[in-house]
């Protein structure tokens, strides 16, 4: 049997420990008592299960005819996701996903304790996993994922990750370990270059932009925050402009207000879109490409009766179905699913508060913060900036400094807040921007933010850990989707 350096073979469940028949329902207690006790956080349960039952991930996965789709880079990896699932759960197939963001691989644990019966069987096709860039080498490293789909690489976490050469070796990781299909940005030069580095047997294809949209979606290099590529134009290192040489599976070739326009297989289609913000129309097609990656297997000779194979008998009927379903439908039908895809929790999420339109936006890297800004004009808009420094945001806030603030400047932020509030309101007086108010005190910050101006629309801009509290803090006086991370 092939195996990677990573030492794991692809779908074969490892042999169980003793204590095995136990893990669901002690990995189920713990999430309801971690719930009911509001200690240890989401991935709590996915933490106790890795120590006592370290095989339970590959052992669950390994149940799933079609394997797994792993999306990884530094920015749109939980927006990404998503529409990548919902896509493939609105053409027919059954999908196991980890949609709070929790996208370390004891997030992905705590996720499949939700979804496990208390036998250990997982009622699903296909997986669609968000991964952290440091922990897709973990995950790796016990399944290997049929589809991988790569998005980006920019400076992010520097405390973590360091320079972002590094995290493209990271990420390399994955292409090495993926059997069936890489899916790669084409106009990111780190990303592209992995093709190379995929199995003989798994194919590589891309998404990409239109010359004309590139200046709207810059690498890190355009951003000129870190030296050029020294061995950009060596053999086998292709340049940003070679990139283009290279045909793009899906691009995007306009961008509009909720539209985007899109050629796949030579043919222009134009789709609507209800995510927010300009970068998540790239991102509709990173997924559209992997989506297409998935139906092209599936129309392969005996594909569907091969993945069948691998199920019990009493399953083998409804996932042929399914399958066949997905495996005919039409890129028409691809656009439709897409249009029907919502905002991720935190990401472009609209709460209404007070009858204000409020806007949650997840910003963790200069490039984030720099799209999400020009996506998201100021004007008719209060503005509030929450900074936090946990590890889940890193530690490192001098990217703040790479962040172009100048377009807060004509209405200015009304109130900065998060443990690193004094530092936001320093690099905001670099720009001129006028700051009503700073507040290290999050939950009254966002409480006096959200009742002043009443009706009038809001942004909050904000890290991870610090939308996790302004999420918690609105469902106290507004109604908050459950995104399964609590209250």
């Amino acid at each position: 049997m092939t195996t990677t350096s990573t030492g794991a073979a692809p779908n074969t469940p490892p042999r169980k420990p003793w204590c095995a028949f136990a893990t669901p329902l002690l990995g189920k207690t713990v999430r309801w008592a971690s719930r009911v006790t509001r200690h240890g956080g989401s991935a709590f349960p996915g933490k106790v299960v890795e120590r006592v039952d370290p095989t339970f991930l590959r052992r669950t996965l390994a149940q799933l005819p079609l394997g797994v789709v792993l999306v990884s880079g530094t920015n749109g990896k939980t927006t990404t996701t998503r529409m990548v699932a919902m896509m493939l759960e609105s053409l027919g197939l059954r999908v196991f996903t980890n949609p709070t963001g929790s996208n370390f691989t004891r997030g992905v644990v705590s996720a499949l304790l939700n979804e496990v019966t208390m036998g250990g069987r997982i009622d699903a096709d296909i997986a669609v996993l968000e991964l952290d860039e440091a922990y897709a080498v973990q995950f790796v490293a016990q399944v290997r994922p049929q589809y991988a789909l790569l998005l980006n690489v920019m400076r992010d976490q520097l405390d973590r990750f360091g320079e972002i050469d590094n995290t493209a070796r990271l990420l390399a990781r994955v292409a090495e370990a993926t059997t069936r299909a890489v899916v790669l940005n084409r106009e990111d030069p780190r990303i592209a270059a992995l093709a190379g580095l995929a199995p003989a047997d798994a194919r590589a294809s891309y998404f990409g932009l239109s010359r004309a949209l590139r200046r709207y979606f810059p690498t890190d290099d355009d951003m000129a925050t870190t030296v050029a590529l020294a061995a950009a134009d060596a053999p086998g290192e292709p340049t940003a402009a070679a990139a283009h040489v290279t045909p793009a599976d899906v691009m995007l070739t306009a961008v509009g207000d909720h539209r985007a326009q899109m050629v796949i297989d030579g043919q222009e289609y134009e789709s609507e879109v209800k995510l927010e913000g300009v970068y998540n129309l790239y991102n509709a097609a990173a997924a559209l490409a992997v989506v297409r990656a998935v139906q092209q297997d599936l129309c392969g000779p005996d594909m569907i009766a091969k993945a069948a194979s691998t199920l019990p008998r009493s399953r083998r009927d409804g996932f042929v179905m399914r399958a066949q379903r997905f495996a005919g439908a039409h890129t028409a039908q691809l656009l439709d699913a897409l249009a029907q895809v919502t905002p991720a929790f935190g990401r472009g999420e609209i709460i209404d508060v007070h009858g204000s339109p409020t806007e949650l936006l997840l910003v963790k890297n200069p490039m984030g913060f720099r799209l999400a800004l020009a996506s998201f004009p100021p004007d008719d808009a209060d503005t509030m900036i929450c900074i936090n420094d946990e590890y889940a945001d890193g530690r490192d806030m001098s990217w703040l400094w790479d962040v172009d603030f100048t377009s807060l400047k004509a209405g200015g932020v009304d109130t900065v807040s998060g443990v690193r509030a004094w530092d936001m309101a320093l690099r905001l007086a670099y720009d001129d921007v006028e700051v009503g108010g700073v507040e290290t005190d999050l939950e009254q910050a966002v409480m006096a933010f959200t009742a002043r101006n009443p009706g009038r629309r809001k942004h909050i801009y904000c890290t991870y850990t610090a939308m996790l509290a302004v999420r918690a803090y609105l469902s106290k006086i507004a109604d908050v989707a459950d995104a399964g991370v609590g209250k």
